[in-house]
């Protein structure tokens, strides 16, 4: 086996990489995907934090577009992500593989509510922590979620997980002469508008020189690439 480059990641993964070919919830086989990925860093001393999107069940800021108070539409979003989250802790509890949830919304019957402490002792155990409920705020996005977590537990990078092979300058679905960048500064995102992480996420990145790694999710040993240092996806850093 090669040598690691990192050795604690966080993972942040949206609502819709769990829809997998569903159109709704999540399909069992994406989240057994994802799951038997994360095993397999796991497996390797990798410590790993991951963070989860609720997209695949309910979006905040459409629903309030339509009429629903935007922070009641925020705070079911959140609830959408400890389902997602539930959903992920049972497809790697299943592969034997000690999982703790964490949630910044108190729901002490279903999840332990966020600690950081303790998070970082369930790391430095070898446990995969998944944090849901965003930040327990309403106006923060789940990026910005990833971001904070990240800081906060000493992570060396965001692995963005996607259901696309890194960041294009447009939509690569829609526009077939889209164009891959390998590399990209946070000065780059913020300018060009990229949607790699919303503006927040990626300024606080940026303040914090926390590089992140777009990838597809889909594609199984992409993780393991990634902490092996391999090439996969596109990089976003200070410089």
């Amino acid at each position: 086996m090669g040598r690691l480059k990192y050795k604690r990641v966080l993972l942040k993964i949206s609502g819709e990489a769990l829809l997998g070919d569903a159109s709704y919830g999540i399909d069992p086989k994406m989240s057994c995907n994802i799951a038997s990925q994360i095993k397999e860093v796991a497996e390797m001393g990798v410590e790993v934090a991951v963070v989860v999107g609720g997209g695949n069940f309910w979006r905040g800021a459409s629903a309030s577009a339509n009429g629903i108070d935007r922070t009641t539409a925020d705070y079911i979003g959140m609830l959408a992500t400890i389902m997602n989250a539930l959903g992920l802790q049972n497809a790697l509890e299943s592969m034997g593989i000690f999982t703790r949830v964490q949630t910044a919304i108190s729901m002490k019957e279903v999840a332990e509510p966020f600690i950081r402490r303790r998070a970082v002792r369930h790391l430095e155990k070898k446990r995969v922590v998944i944090f849901a409920g965003g930040t327990g705020n309403p106006y923060f996005t789940t990026d910005t979620a990833a971001a904070l977590r990240a800081l906060e537990i000493n992570a060396e990078i965001i692995f963005k997980a996607t259901k696309v092979d890194g960041v294009y300058d447009r939509d690569p679905v829609k526009y077939k002469n889209a164009r891959k960048f390998d590399r990209l500064t946070f000065i780059d995102v913020l300018n060009k508008g990229l949607k790699v992480l919303d503006s927040t996420a990626t300024s606080l990145c940026m303040d914090n020189n926390l590089p992140i790694i777009v990838f597809d999710i889909t594609t199984p040993g992409n993780i393991k690439g990634a902490i092996m240092g391999k090439k996969i996806g596109t990089l976003v850093s200070k410089e």
